[in-house]
């Protein structure tokens, strides 16, 4: 009798354990709700060079095991363009990346991820066209932009745009970014990771590029507007400098705002905006040649012709007296 309690106390335990996770997995927040629509894991199941619910363009390269957006060659372009429109008004875009290459002091350009307006449209802003209408968030690795202001590189940063926003790649976009970080997310013998999540007006960018979860803020910023109806993408690019730039891995997830939503909210009607922008820096001109960066005055001009003359003196008179000696020399050789 007794053994016949404890097993329908234990049974009790388990049921009301059973019916509490059950009604945890019910309540949860559904934060972790994966949109498959607007994500691309391996294995890719396209047909060779084509992959599902996405559009491939330029350079692109789909293997087994990564999507290659540009080549470690120089002068390429490459991206992936989500076909569906995002319909979550607020959502979390989980990517896992690799940028490496042969070159060890120079390399570039870099990536982009986008959310935007408009889609496949090949351009110079990292693979897409400049003025785009949403956010681009830069994986910049080649520093253009040099001088006191200089940050470090690689370098990630965003920029809201309403479609009426330049890229200026001579100031790595430093006059219209909201944020940015450093992130040594090159080279790595493993896969980096990003999360980028729009949240209640809020961007948030995390970096894991050590490989171990260990995920560091790099962007927080209140005030941001996007709306939905816009497509989810990313590019590369390549000048003079090269490097691969491969996706392994997309993942969007639809966010749920905490109280619900407002349903007054027009949230297709939003125009991309921030209230925040980084304070510009002042483009410093990066001349090439033995005398980089050297501003001559009238004096030291005076002094450096002067300088020249001298050595061109000097050296004539040297010249001169050793001429003289061999012909001393010689006429002693014959008599």
């Amino acid at each position: 009798m007794a053994a016949s309690t404890g097993t329908t106390k234990l049974f009790l335990v388990i049921t009301l354990l059973g019916l509490t996770v059950g009604d945890e997995a019910q309540t949860k927040n559904p934060r972790d709700f994966l949109k498959k629509e607007h994500s691309l894991m391996r294995p890719y199941t396209g047909a060779g060079a084509s992959l599902p619910m996405w559009d491939i363009q330029g350079n692109t390269m789909v293997t087994n095991s990564y999507i290659r957006l540009t080549p470690d060659k120089q002068s390429k372009q490459g991206a992936i363009w989500n076909k569906l429109s995002n319909r979550s008004p607020h959502w979390e875009m989980h990517v896992q990346f690799k940028v490496h290459g042969q070159g060890r002091t120079l390399f570039g350009d870099g990536f982009a991820l986008w959310y935007t307006k408009d889609r496949m449209k090949i351009g110079d802003v990292f693979g897409n066209a400049d003025y785009h209408t949403g956010i681009g968030l830069f994986f910049d690795t080649y520093s253009n932009h040099n001088g006191p202001h200089n940050h470090q590189h690689p370098y990630i940063s965003a920029q809201i745009n309403n479609g009426t926003l330049h890229y200026d790649h001579d100031r790595d976009g430093t006059h219209t970014e909201v944020a940015g970080c450093h992130a040594p997310f090159r080279n790595k013998p493993h896969d980096t990771h990003v999360a980028m999540r729009f949240y209640a007006n809020r961007l948030t960018v995390m970096v894991d590029i050590d490989g171990q979860q260990n995920w560091k803020e790099c962007i927080d910023v209140p005030g941001i507007r996007l709306p939905t109806g816009y497509y989810f993408g990313a590019s590369a690019a390549t000048g003079e400098l090269a490097d691969n730039h491969d996706i392994m891995s997309i993942k969007v997830y639809e966010l749920t705002l905490e109280g619900g939503q407002d349903e007054s909210v027009d949230y297709a009607d939003i125009a991309p905006s921030a209230d925040f922008f980084a304070p510009p820096r002042d483009h410093i001109d990066d001349p090439q040649g033995a005398f980089k960066n050297i501003t001559l005055t009238w004096r030291k001009m005076f002094l450096f012709t002067f300088c020249v003359i001298l050595g061109a003196l000097v050296c004539i008179i040297v010249g001169f007296v050793i001429f003289r000696r061999k012909q001393d020399y010689n006429k002693k050789r014959f008599y």
